[in-house]
């Protein structure tokens, strides 16, 4: 067990969550812009939510061939190769003339995200011992509270003052500053003497998957109906992951250990992390057009309303790092999800009476109780896991994170329009009653409450099988 790591692990730390501030900033500041961004174009929502969609189902294809080439090359090199791509398509991105432009820039800037995010926890947990990782990884969620903060207010501020555009070229300054300490700092790369063969195969076969799934979906919202196009989509998505399943146990150096997914205390907190992420950003979608068209807030004001959950967050993280690092309460994490759980039925309840003060006080129960999940599921995920799959089950903790920020970002639009369209609502979402929209949203936070509770069931199903085994080496 490892109980010491290097004197700089502090400042290796540092580096790698500015780099992760700098990409949750990112997404999440697009979020409160959407609504912007979507008039500017002249699209509906089924349109521009692809500026979200892109860039999530982006990364999300790519974390783990990231997260695969980084045993080849190195998590260092690739980590800096992210840096460096993601900040030259954040300014791509601000200069965009048009929608299309703007979404294949989004995508590229995902690449570099990819390469990120997919080294990020393996970084950390290798350069800190064991009883202090738990503790590192809360630094980590913290960080994602409080780019989630900052992101509200500075976009907030930014769409109203310079355009929807300046919300990309704060990466720029930000992007300079974390490459240049990664090249200080980080350790060199580690590099496989072997140099094994990359399984281009199992990767162009789980692009493919995830592509047909995305696009399914997104046909849904667009039409809220299934047509034959949503069905091909869907059996594409179906016939890939069936041949890639197939690949991967057939080949001798797989892109992904299948053997990983079976591990019961390793694939349950990854589906309770996958759930979570799913409810969050079903959250995010529809949030800044309930507050702007039902409550008439500004881009501003939304931006501060949506700083009490992750605020929360940034305060509770460390301590329930810090907490599970002494205790290894194995239940810590279900506790966290039946309280974010209860924080959504009282947004569902608030929202369809427009009621602020009440969605205020949820908002803030869910960043507790967000915070008490988060730094046991990561810790216990990359506790579960020997020392030389790290990267890869980075890339795959990485992969479900942002599968379920692009479902929740298609299924929350899917769900809205469904909704309005049953309520006789038939046109653009900025145009329908803001009554209609309360009770549909309402409608869509109790959908959260729903699927945090099933994370929360099988967090607590992880918590009794760690029980029943072995402690964590």
């Amino acid at each position: 067990m490892k109980t010491s790591g290097p004197p700089n692990r502090y400042l290796l730390l540092a580096v790698v969550l500015v780099g992760v501030f700098m990409a949750v900033l990112d997404g999440v500041v697009v979020s409160i812009a959407l609504p912007t961004i979507t008039g500017r174009f002249g699209v509906d929502l089924d349109t521009s939510q692809w500026v979200i969609t892109g860039y999530l189902l982006t990364m999300t294809v790519l974390l783990l061939p990231a997260g695969r080439l980084s045993e080849v090359f190195g998590r260092t090199r690739l980590f800096i190769s992210g840096l460096v791509l993601f900040t030259l398509a954040s300014g791509a991105c601000g200069f965009a003339p048009s929608l299309p432009f703007l979404i294949a820039a989004r995508m590229v800037q995902a690449t570099g995200g990819a390469m990120v995010f997919s080294l990020s926890n393996a970084l950390i947990f290798d350069a800190f011992p064991f009883n202090e990782r738990a503790r590192a990884l809360g630094y980590l969620g913290s960080t994602v509270a409080i780019a989630s903060i900052a992101a509200p207010v500075l976009g907030g501020v930014l769409v109203e003052t310079s355009g929807w555009e300046s919300i990309f070229f704060i990466n720029l300054p930000l992007g300079v500053l974390v490459v240049t300490g990664a090249l200080r700092i980080l350790p060199r790369s580690h590099v496989r003497p072997d140099w094994p063969s990359f399984d281009l195969s199992g990767a162009i076969l789980l692009g493919i998957a995830l592509s047909g799934l995305m696009l399914s979906l997104g046909r849904l919202a667009d039409i809220v109906a299934i047509d034959l196009l949503a069905i091909v989509y869907a059996l594409i998505a179906v016939a890939s992951t069936i041949a890639f399943v197939h690949v991967e146990r057939h080949k001798s150096d797989p892109l992904v250990d299948l053997s990983l997914l079976t591990e019961p205390l390793y694939i349950l907190p990854v589906s309770a992390m996958l759930l979570f992420f799913v409810a969050s950003f079903m959250l995010n979608l529809v949030g800044p057009f309930y507050f702007e068209l039902v409550l008439g807030l500004s881009p501003g004001t939304v931006g501060l309303v949506f700083m009490v959950l992750p605020g929360v967050m940034a305060i509770t993280a460390p301590v329930s790092g810090w907490l599970y690092d002494r205790s290894h309460y194995p239940h810590l994490a279900a506790l966290g999800m039946a309280l974010v759980s209860i924080g959504y039925v009282t947004a569902g309840l608030a929202a369809i009476d427009s009621l602020l003060l009440p969605i205020l006080g949820a908002f803030a129960f869910i960043g507790f109780g967000s915070a008490l999940f988060q730094s046991p599921n990561n810790t216990d995920q990359m506790n579960s896991v020997p020392v030389h799959r790290l990267g890869l089950a980075s890339a795959v903790t990485a992969a479900g994170r942002n599968l379920g920020m692009s479902l929740g970002v298609s299924i929350g639009s899917i769900l809205l329009n469904s909704l309005l369209l049953a309520g006789g609502h038939a046109g653009p979402v900025l145009k329908a009653d803001p009554n209609l929209i309360a009770g549909a949203i309402g409608v869509v936070f109790f959908s959260g409450a729903g699927l945090t509770l099933l994370s929360s069931l099988l967090s607590a199903l992880r918590g009794r099988r760690a029980m029943a085994g072995p402690a964590p080496a």
